[in-house]
């Protein structure tokens, strides 16, 4: 299976550290955030990576070299559209996987996580895989004052995933937190494809328009339309990077 690593943004909420490079490239515990995720997922099998850059792509195409990444994309819009459109930006990579009748493992570029997601990740079965933190209060207590802040709905069946990203007002809303990790199984990343081309352009979602559609709904309207995705619950061991803050914590010992 490939993974693709989306990493775009900008990550204003580092600055000064992405004045000079993406935010992927910020060092955390002594080296890049990209650096973990390509560890994790090489160390669990997964040796085809590729990446979609936007800002300062010079930079992350030499730093993605030394790393062994060849396969790069870029989303020349990043500053005004969202994760879902640096996606498909990666369009020739997701034809071509259909083609081979292979799935994809898709990874948030400011996440860093331990092998062992990757592989539960790999071991379930399913159209659509998301990987979500059962003990994600752990973490949010060492982030936020509030657990609720930044925290986002999530409700499961089972396994079966139902409903994630929007805003809960209570901790009952949220029986995990999607962490930016999930994979479409090889009979379903053609239908996924068609599914987005088929979304209508002028409609919001979430309050976004289509180009700044949020994962996370478009990822919902897959739930609603399909009811295929399957939760790969994990009780930690793993930590997003999005702030100054979140540098301090050592990820591996919450």
């Amino acid at each position: 299976m490939t993974a693709l690593i989306l990493a775009a943004g900008f990550g204003s909420r580092l600055m000064p550290l992405t004045s000079n490079r993406p935010k992927c490239l910020v060092p955390y515990l002594g080296k890049p955030i990209l650096d973990y995720e390509v560890e994790a997922l090489r160390a669990a099998g997964v040796q085809d990576i590729a990446l979609v850059g936007g800002y300062l792509m010079s930079e992350l195409r030499a730093h993605a070299k030394t790393l062994g990444i060849q396969t790069i994309f870029e989303n020349p819009e990043y500053d005004s559209t969202n994760m879902v459109a640096t996606l498909f930006c990666a369009r020739p990579l997701l034809a071509q996987l259909c083609e081979r009748g292979e799935g994809l493992i898709v990874s948030y570029a400011d996440i860093v996580y331990d092998s062992s997601i990757v592989r539960a990740l790999l071991h379930c079965e399913g159209a659509l895989r998301i990987v979500v933190d059962r003990a994600w209060q752990r973490l949010w207590q060492k982030r936020f004052a509030n657990p609720l802040d930044d925290a986002e709905t999530l409700r499961c069946d089972g396994d079966n995933l139902l409903e994630l990203g929007k805003k809960p007002k209570t901790l009952a809303e949220i029986e995990g937190q999607y962490i930016g990790l999930f994979a479409f199984g090889a009979s379903f990343l053609r239908e996924a494809m068609a599914f987005y081309d088929s979304l209508d352009k002028d409609a919001m979602y979430d309050n976004q328009n289509f180009r700044n559609m949020y994962m996370t709904s478009f990822l919902q309207c897959l739930i609603d339309r399909y009811h295929n995705a399957k939760a790969v619950f994990i009780d930690g061991g793993w930590c997003e990077i999005d702030c100054k803050s979140d540098l301090e914590i050592d990820w591996k010992n919450l």
